[in-house]
């Protein structure tokens, strides 16, 4: 019996990565559906949103961006500008259109506040890693055991409804959805045996 997990300084001592496609930011109504034209030529898409830090208790702001990224460009939807229009929802929504993502409980718990969204087609990281021996559950643990690479989350508190999103805010948004894609290819392709994991522990009260 065995788990595998990571600590920080471990991933401290990993390269960065990045996402190193093009990045294409939606803030206007009027691109949204040549950007879902695009997005839905790929077989399996990367998701993730952003919203607004919030510092003091009981405060919630609504979802500032969702990303959602394939291998080689990433569309950024700046929802405190644009919304939710229909053809995002309906991208969202469609059980045909295959999507991953990590802590998705929470994106839909917003989606639905705000927007009485149905997410569809969408698989869930965390439910995968267990089958794996994985007991991490954050991006960037999960991140470095598969890749050996460090996900920087330094721009994870900035300001998501800015006016002006800056070169690392949307460089850090597009990894993380663009991650995702990677962890689950890593996951269903058969290339990870956990049994060889530097990040191995014996442990014979694992949960499995």
């Amino acid at each position: 019996m065995y788990s595998i997990s990571i600590d920080k300084e471990q991933i401290n001592q990993m390269p960065v990565v990045s996402f190193e496609g093009r990045i294409v930011l939606v803030d206007a109504v009027s691109q949204v559906r040549r950007a879902i034209d695009a997005l839905r030529t790929y077989p399996l898409v990367g998701f993730d949103t952003e919203t607004r830090p919030a510092f003091k208790r009981g405060v919630m702001h609504h979802m500032a961006l969702m990303q959602i990224s394939a291998p080689d460009i990433c569309f950024l939807f700046r929802m405190n500008k644009i919304g939710f229009p229909d053809h995002l929802r309906q991208y969202i929504e469609d059980d045909s259109c295959q999507k991953v993502g990590l802590s998705l409980h929470d994106d839909w718990s917003v989606l639905h506040r705000q927007y009485k969204a149905k997410p569809a087609g969408f698989a869930e990281l965390q439910e995968m890693v267990p089958q794996f021996h994985i007991t991490d559950l954050s991006l960037q643990k999960l991140y470095a055991i598969l890749f050996g690479q460090k996900i920087s989350k330094s721009q994870r508190l900035t300001n998501w409804e800015s006016d002006t999103l800056t070169e690392g805010q949307m460089r850090y948004a597009a990894t993380d959805a663009w991650a995702c894609i990677n962890i689950y290819h890593r996951l269903t392709d058969g290339s990870f045996h956990p049994e060889q994991s530097p990040y191995r522990h014996d442990d014979n009260h694992a949960t499995l």
